[in-house]
């Protein structure tokens, strides 16, 4: 089945919120609205439409001017096996000791390496992207300089590759969540799929506003592989969350935005223990500094 799609920018999030809204009433309405900050320093927001039926322009081009945003640009795309298409490009990666691989691959999987399988059906988070395999690397020199993390929570997991890379390599239970329920289910998959159950809990919860974070804490390892809004938010939870001594590793930062992450965790009571850039990305590793 051809769908389509009509994606616009402008200016600021609460006008781009409202276009979203605006986005939902037309005819034919859309099967999904999307509104996303483009992290790029540059405060412009992105607003699309995913459509059954091709949408109407004119109606486009009267929203755009009424939100004061830049011309939909409406694009067809053909039907197309994306399962099939991204196992096809999804080769395995290694990341330090570990290595993250789909099915098709399983007789590749060295026998001194730690394997996580992903499934293409689950890309988000399969250790490709420059972000996780920057958090994956943080964890591996982590582990080779001898820490050992006894209580560890991956937040904003997606697929948890994290929170199942840490459970290969340390004992003790981890706690995974996202705010996205269906994360969780993919999470809770992936768990079982790597023969980890019981090592892992998979919860939703938007940051760290869960019971089960609450009776954990206090964390000496913390992921969050998120975005540079979210993990600024973040930060005084982090710091309320993470024991004296104990590690921040945060990533989905582009370069030009890892100063300011670094400030706002050195404003609550961390240092930089490490910090590594992979492509376009900045991986930080922050130590809790004692109260």
């Amino acid at each position: 089945m051809t769908t389509f799609t009509a994606l616009t920018t402008l200016d600021g999030r609460e006008p781009a919120e409202a276009l979203g809204e605006a986005l939902e009433d037309l005819t034919p309405e859309p099967t999904g609205v999307g509104v996303f900050e483009i992290e790029d320093g540059s405060g412009r927001w992105e607003v699309g439409g995913y459509f059954l039926e091709q949408p109407d322009e004119t109606q486009l081009a009267i929203l755009a001017m009424a939100f004061g945003a830049a011309p939909f640009a409406v694009s067809e795309i053909p039907e197309t096996d994306w399962v099939a298409h991204v196992r096809r490009d999804l080769h395995p990666i290694v990341a330090g000791r570990f290595f993250i691989y789909g099915a098709h691959d399983a007789d590749k999987v060295p026998a001194d390496a730690e394997p996580l399988l992903i499934e293409a059906a689950m890309a988000f988070g399969t250790g490709h992207h420059g972000t996780t395999q920057g958090c994956l690397l943080a964890l591996d020199r982590l582990a080779t300089d001898g820490f050992v993390g006894r209580n560890v929570a991956d937040i904003g997991c997606g697929t948890a590759v994290l929170a199942m890379a840490a459970a290969r390599i340390w004992p003790g239970t981890i706690m995974a969540s996202d705010l996205d329920q269906i994360a969780v289910d993919t999470a809770a998959a992936n768990v079982t799929a790597n023969d980890l159950d019981g090592r892992i809990e998979c919860f939703e919860a938007a940051g760290f506003e869960h019971p089960r974070h609450a009776a954990a804490a206090p964390y000496d390892l913390v992921f969050a592989n998120i975005l540079k809004g979210p993990l600024i938010e973040l930060a005084p939870d982090m710091a309320a969350h993470i024991g004296a001594g104990g590690y921040a590793v945060l990533s989905g930062i582009l370069n030009p935005q890892a100063d300011d992450t670094v400030a706002a965790y050195l404003a609550n009571g961390f240092e930089v223990a490490a910090r590594n850039e992979l492509g376009e990305w900045t991986a930080l590793v922050m130590r809790r500094l004692a109260a």
